[in-house]
């Protein structure tokens, strides 16, 4: 039974190791496979604060959401002869692949969700420091690792939040105003 907890333990080291060093270290190049992540789900996520549309499409338009799956299945694949020798503990890392998935997926689905049940990935992709908080799941190897950065909640995201609706309000009236036929002078 020792295997459980330590599954889970080392899927959520995976978890920190994968999305550091090879989503984020060998993904920034745009001509590896995992450049999906940066290049797409860091983008997506970005623009819409939070909410990244890939995962409203079918898995098998390969876009972020299908090769993450992709990647995910062949990890769980990797794993399957353990079970012949450690069960409880190849249950646990395959467990934690797929909450890995849903957790994910519902966090890029429903930001307020993921705002108030896992806000160190929000802090993740909303943050200043996108090169932090890597655990999805649980924060334990952030933590552990003091890689964990706070920004949900905090002083800066509410100066941030300040910001961006300054600069969206001001947007606005410069378009109200070039479609009144008005021309603003910059400030």
């Amino acid at each position: 039974m020792i295997g459980i907890p330590l599954g889970l333990l080392y899927a959520n080291a995976a978890e920190w190791a994968i999305h550091k060093y090879i989503l984020h270290g060998v993904g920034k190049d745009r001509k590896r496979f995992f450049s999906f992540h940066w290049h797409e789900h860091h983008r997506n996520s970005r623009q819409d604060e939070g909410f990244d549309v890939d995962y409203t499409k079918p898995l098998l338009r390969w876009t972020a959401p299908g090769k993450e799956l992709a990647a995910l299945t062949a990890l769980g694949i990797v794993h399957l002869p353990l079970f012949a020798v450690a069960p409880f503990f190849a249950s646990a890392a395959v467990y934690g692949a797929v909450n890995y998935y849903r957790v994910h997926k519902k966090a890029h689905l429903d930001p307020e969700w993921a705002r108030k049940h896992v806000p160190w990935h929000v802090d993740h992709h909303m943050g200043p420091n996108q090169d932090a908080n890597w655990c999805v799941t649980k924060p334990w190897f952030d933590i552990i690792l003091g890689t964990r950065e706070r920004y949900v909640g905090t002083v800066r995201e509410l100066e941030d939040g300040q910001r961006k609706s300054l600069r969206k309000a001001k947007r606005t009236q410069r378009a109200r105003s070039i479609s009144a036929g008005q021309v603003l002078q910059p400030a």
